[in-house]
């Protein structure tokens, strides 16, 4: 059996290093990681990157940073797909975000260029908690969000890396789109609640409108792009588009999606969300 070359962008990224983490496990893939500080560098910003790290690869998981919203995205993603289908790349799996129609927008680029596809589509993440953004106002004891009575599936990335595996590595997948969700709805404050009785800590929500999250995020002197995004997120992604679960994790892995509460009480023993925060 010939040896299959998979790319993985965003290697350094929640997705990116667990879908590694599997695909090291299998002794008939060949593993070519995609960052800035790759062997052979990979950078979204720099096409004069691209032709090195595609060559002689026959699959690619990719994962656009920021976020496929981004106005930038389309044009960038046209030119990567055509180049990787050019240099003979035969399957492309998308992580997508769910309820994102300017992101779908880049999918369409991708099932219209690729060979093979499969479009993998999440939103929150619950590792946002433990490996993102959410992580210092856990770790402050205060967190403070606008959409307080959005309701969200939260979905954990190990669920999501072991989709995206599965699709890289078996051809019944092609031409699917998955929406991946966790098992239920839950509001930020009721996430927040779970991690706070999971690692016996004091956390405090609070509420905020969009425009006083935004002035806070401002105060903290937070990048202007990166304020755009998340604002996107929560005024669009948030806005009751995705309150439904999906059995899609179940339909690829045969297994049911992990709950907030087992990923809650499986980060609460690595102690990370008790580091005193100085």
């Amino acid at each position: 059996m010939k040896t299959k070359k998979i790319l993985v962008l965003g290697a350094n990224g929640k997705t990116g290093k667990r879908v590694i983490e599997r695909l090291q496990n299998n002794d008939k893939i060949e593993i070519r990681t995609g960052s800035r500080t790759a062997e052979i560098p990979f950078d979204w910003e720099n096409p004069e990157t691209w032709n090195s790290v595609l060559t002689e690869i026959d699959a690619v998981y990719i994962t656009f940073q920021p976020d496929l919203a981004v106005p930038s995205a389309p044009e960038i993603i046209q030119k990567f797909t055509f180049l990787a289908t050019k240099l003979g790349v035969q399957k492309m799996v998308l992580l997508s975000g769910r309820g994102e129609k300017e992101a779908q927008v880049c999918e369409e680029i991708v099932k219209n260029t690729a060979k093979n596809w499969t479009i993998v589509r999440a939103s929150w993440f619950s590792q946002n908690f433990s490996e993102s953004f959410f992580l210092e106002p856990i770790l402050a004891g205060f967190v403070a969000l606008p959409r307080a009575e959005a309701l969200e599936p939260f979905t954990d990335a190990d669920d999501i890396a072991d989709v995206v595996t599965e699709c890289l590595l078996h051809d019944k997948h092609n031409g699917q789109t998955y929406e991946l969700t966790g098992p239920r709805l839950l509001t930020f404050p009721e996430a927040v609640a779970e991690i706070a009785k999971a690692s016996n800590k004091n956390i405090q929500f609070r509420a905020l409108s969009l425009e006083e999250y935004t002035q806070m995020l401002q105060e903290y002197q937070v990048p202007e792009d990166h304020i755009w995004l998340i604002n996107y997120l929560f005024e669009q992604v948030l806005d009751g588009r995705n309150s439904y679960v999906t059995n899609d994790i179940e339909k690829v892995l045969g297994r049911k999606p992990t709950d907030f509460s087992a990923y809650a009480k499986k980060v609460a023993k690595t102690g990370i969300w008790n580091i005193i925060n100085v």
